[in-house]
């Protein structure tokens, strides 16, 4: 399984990029995708995270300018929009499998075991 980002650029406070993570060599049906972003000197943070279904979900800190989207069967994007100083980070993004639980009746998002090798963002002010 390889993931492979790009998209990734130099933008002033308040512009938008898209980027792109696409998949080769997964067939699974059911899978979450998430992007990270980390900083120098800082913790990974998750910003977005989808499912094979389509349910998205975003932290605080990038809900409603931040989107995930299944672009196609292999790339899942995620458009930045009014991007901030403070998105400045190298982002990443990560698949997990999503199988399903027999206890629970639904399909749950594992640990992510696959990780791209980032692309950078850098937003000036």
């Amino acid at each position: 399984v390889q993931l492979v980002e790009s998209g990734g650029g130099s933008v002033q406070a308040g512009g938008s990029l898209q980027l792109s993570c696409t998949v080769s060599g997964f067939t699974s049906s059911s899978f979450c995708v998430g992007w990270f972003r980390q900083a120098p000197g800082n913790e990974r943070e998750e910003v977005a995270s989808i499912d094979s279904d389509g349910n998205a979900k975003y932290p605080d800190s990038v809900e409603g300018r931040f989107t995930i989207f299944l672009e196609s069967k292999d790339i899942v994007a995620l458009r930045m929009d009014s991007l901030k100083p403070e998105d400045t980070a190298k982002y990443y993004c990560a698949l997990a499998l999503r199988p399903f639980h027999l206890s629970t009746g639904t399909y749950k998002c594992g640990a992510y075991g696959f990780w791209g090798q980032g692309t950078q963002v850098t937003v000036s002010s």
